[in-house]
């Protein structure tokens, strides 16, 4: 097992040196030693989650600009909220979102726990929010550890275990390194450091403040850590999406269950996915034609989709096809661009 350095405060500071000349700019960071609003720290975390900075930033904004605290949040209409989130993917988030911003303001008075053990309890909060949230919007020396922080730690100690296996020793050299000095700074540091210089594949060791330090660099061949266990091929499920107009062109839609994948969200009238192509009866009577076929990767599995179209009517949620766009999750705006182009 790696040993931690003995000059973890050398270490330190030239990390956080580091981060003070080139943190990135992004929309949900404070300047000026202003601490952050928790609100804000908590929901940039919940969208971040399987999410890249460029893809969330937009509708961080939004998020904020539509409801600026979290007892607006907590206020606003399941459906609202999840329309907003289409886009962003796993949907289980926006409803964990919700869940929370609701017991922040029902028992909490709108203001955030400012402990890790309190912010752990709050409904769909994970270990890695409630440490983000406690070191970056209240200062607390927690252990904030995401992808890029594994990648980070594996190279600088040059872990021999393959991930996902190495997760609990990765964690624990991660938290050999938190301090009390700057703790919130410290973890965007880390966070910065994987995401912009010690990159997946082809990290920019030249432009590295931690190589003196790196194990793999100075094993000559950085870019070989994190190891990793062989993939397992995933799955791949097969559905039929029908995209149906009325005579005013608008679109068919329908609300999904709550429960399950992308529960509660709007979609198109869709059979069951399995892991053969069957047929299945259409949601209405029209002059079905087919219009193609698309694929989504969902994060166990891989989706083909045959989309259907035709003219008809029914009892459904009936949008304009615009309206339609914004409000879909991924997987139905592809299969409805591919309707609405056949």
């Amino acid at each position: 097992m790696p040993l931690v350095p003995a000059d973890v405060p050398a270490l330190r500071a030239a990390l956080l040196d580091w981060y003070d000349a080139h943190a990135r700019p992004l929309v949900w960071r404070t300047t000026g030693g202003v601490r952050p609003d928790p609100y804000r720290v908590w929901l940039s975390e919940v969208m971040l989650q399987q999410t890249t900075t460029v893809h969330a930033a937009p509708y961080f904004e939004a998020f904020t600009a539509r409801w600026p605290t979290v007892s607006d949040l907590a206020a606003a209409a399941d459906a609202e909220v999840m329309a907003a989130w289409a886009g962003l993917g796993y949907y289980a988030r926006a409803r964990n979102l919700l869940a929370c911003a609701r017991a922040v303001a029902r028992d909490h008075g709108g203001v955030f726990p400012d402990t890790e053990a309190g912010l752990l309890a709050l409904p769909g909060v994970g270990p890695y929010t409630a440490a983000a949230v406690a070191a970056i919007a209240f200062g607390r020396p927690a252990n904030v550890v995401d992808g890029n922080v594994e990648r980070v730690m594996a190279r600088l100690f040059a872990v021999g275990t393959p991930l996902p296996a190495a997760k609990p020793e990765l964690r624990r050299l991660a938290a050999s390194l938190v301090a009390d000095d700057r703790p919130g700074d410290w973890a965007q540091a880390l966070m910065d450091l994987g995401a912009t210089v010690c990159r997946p594949g082809r990290p920019l060791c030249h432009a590295c403040p931690l190589t003196v330090r790196c194990a793999a660099f100075a094993s000559g061949t950085p870019e070989r850590w994190p190891l990793k266990a062989p993939k397992t091929e995933r799955p791949r499920r097969h559905g039929v999406a029908w995209v149906l107009r009325d005579g005013q062109g608008r679109v068919a839609l329908v609300r999904r269950p709550e429960k399950g994948l992308l529960g509660g969200m709007l979609g198109l009238p869709t059979s069951d996915w399995g892991p053969a192509v069957a047929e299945a009866p259409p949601p209405a009577a029209a002059d079905w034609r087919d219009a193609g076929a698309v694929e989504h990767v969902f994060t166990h599995f891989a989706l083909t989709l045959t989309v259907r179209t035709g003219q008809g009517r029914g009892d459904f949620l009936w949008s304009a096809p615009d309206e339609a766009r914004t409000a879909l999750p991924t997987v139905f705006r592809k299969a409805l661009e591919r309707g609405l182009a056949g």
